[in-house]
Protein backbone atom coordinates (compact mmCIF):
# COMPACT_ATOMS: atom_id res chain seq x y z
CA UNK A 1 0.00 0.00 0.00
CA UNK A 2 2.80 2.41 0.85
CA UNK A 3 4.61 1.74 -2.41
CA UNK A 4 1.49 2.22 -4.54
CA UNK A 5 0.42 5.36 -2.66
CA UNK A 6 3.90 6.88 -2.82
CA UNK A 7 4.21 6.03 -6.51
CA UNK A 8 0.86 7.61 -7.36
CA UNK A 9 1.68 10.69 -5.30
CA UNK A 10 5.20 11.15 -6.64
CA UNK A 11 4.15 10.77 -10.28
CA UNK A 12 2.10 13.96 -9.81
CA UNK A 13 5.11 15.97 -8.58
CA UNK A 14 7.29 18.03 -10.91
CA UNK A 15 10.69 19.22 -9.70
CA UNK A 16 12.71 21.99 -11.32
CA UNK A 17 15.55 24.25 -10.32
CA UNK A 18 16.76 27.74 -10.91
CA UNK A 19 20.07 29.56 -10.96
CA UNK A 20 22.18 29.87 -7.81
CA UNK A 21 22.12 33.57 -7.07
CA UNK A 22 23.89 35.47 -4.29
CA UNK A 23 23.14 39.23 -4.25
CA UNK A 24 22.13 39.00 -7.91
CA UNK A 25 25.28 37.22 -9.09
CA UNK A 26 25.82 33.57 -9.95
CA UNK A 27 27.14 31.74 -6.87
CA UNK A 28 27.66 28.23 -8.22
CA UNK A 29 31.41 28.70 -8.60
CA UNK A 30 31.76 30.38 -5.23
CA UNK A 31 30.05 27.45 -3.53
CA UNK A 32 32.74 25.11 -4.86
CA UNK A 33 35.67 26.95 -3.22
CA UNK A 34 35.51 25.32 0.26
CA UNK A 35 35.15 21.88 -1.33
CA UNK A 36 38.09 22.40 -3.66
CA UNK A 37 40.34 23.89 -0.97
CA UNK A 38 39.43 21.07 1.43
CA UNK A 39 40.10 18.44 -1.23
CA UNK A 40 43.47 20.03 -1.96
CA UNK A 41 44.39 19.95 1.72
CA UNK A 42 43.33 16.31 1.95
CA UNK A 43 45.48 15.37 -1.05
CA UNK A 44 48.42 17.11 0.61
CA UNK A 45 47.81 15.54 4.05
CA UNK A 46 45.01 12.98 4.41
CA UNK A 47 44.77 13.48 8.17
CA UNK A 48 44.43 17.29 8.08
CA UNK A 49 41.43 18.18 10.23
CA UNK A 50 41.01 21.50 8.42
CA UNK A 51 40.79 19.68 5.11
CA UNK A 52 38.05 17.40 6.39
CA UNK A 53 36.15 20.35 7.86
CA UNK A 54 36.39 22.40 4.64
CA UNK A 55 35.37 19.41 2.52
CA UNK A 56 32.38 18.74 4.77
CA UNK A 57 31.33 22.39 4.80
CA UNK A 58 31.70 22.58 1.02
CA UNK A 59 29.55 19.47 0.53
CA UNK A 60 26.91 20.91 2.90
CA UNK A 61 26.89 24.23 1.02
CA UNK A 62 26.39 22.45 -2.30
CA UNK A 63 23.65 20.21 -0.86
CA UNK A 64 21.87 23.20 0.72
CA UNK A 65 22.15 25.13 -2.53
CA UNK A 66 20.56 22.31 -4.48
CA UNK A 67 17.72 21.94 -1.99
CA UNK A 68 17.27 25.70 -1.64
CA UNK A 69 16.93 26.30 -5.38
CA UNK A 70 14.46 23.49 -6.06
CA UNK A 71 10.94 24.33 -7.19
CA UNK A 72 8.45 21.58 -6.37
CA UNK A 73 5.03 21.61 -8.01
CA UNK A 74 2.11 19.26 -7.40
CA UNK A 75 0.20 18.77 -10.66
CA UNK A 76 -3.51 19.43 -10.48
CA UNK A 77 -5.50 16.31 -9.80
CA UNK A 78 -9.00 15.51 -8.66
CA UNK A 79 -9.92 15.37 -4.98
CA UNK A 80 -10.80 11.69 -5.33
CA UNK A 81 -7.39 10.80 -6.76
CA UNK A 82 -5.63 12.79 -4.03
CA UNK A 83 -7.66 11.07 -1.31
CA UNK A 84 -6.86 7.63 -2.81
CA UNK A 85 -3.13 8.47 -2.92
CA UNK A 86 -2.99 9.81 0.63
CA UNK A 87 -5.29 7.07 1.95
CA UNK A 88 -3.07 4.33 0.50
CA UNK A 89 0.02 6.03 1.90
CA UNK A 90 -1.46 6.52 5.39
CA UNK A 91 -2.99 3.03 5.49
CA UNK A 92 0.28 1.43 4.43
CA UNK A 93 2.24 3.33 7.04
CA UNK A 94 -0.31 2.23 9.65
CA UNK A 95 0.02 -1.43 8.64
CA UNK A 96 3.82 -1.19 8.79
CA UNK A 97 3.68 0.49 12.22
CA UNK A 98 1.31 -2.19 13.52
CA UNK A 99 3.59 -4.94 12.27
CA UNK A 100 6.56 -3.39 14.08
CA UNK A 101 4.68 -3.19 17.38
CA UNK A 102 5.29 -6.26 19.51
CA UNK A 103 2.42 -8.53 20.59
CA UNK A 104 1.79 -8.51 24.36
CA UNK A 105 1.35 -12.31 24.50
CA UNK A 106 4.53 -13.06 22.56
CA UNK A 107 7.27 -14.77 24.59
CA UNK A 108 10.16 -12.46 25.42
CA UNK A 109 13.66 -13.67 24.49
CA UNK A 110 15.81 -14.36 27.50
Amino acid sequence: MVVVGAYLLLTRVTVGSGAWLLWGYSASGLSLLPLLIGSGLLFFDGQAVGGWILTGIGALIIFAGIIGNMHIYFASTSLFDTLIMLGLLAGGIGVIARSLKGRPDAPQPS
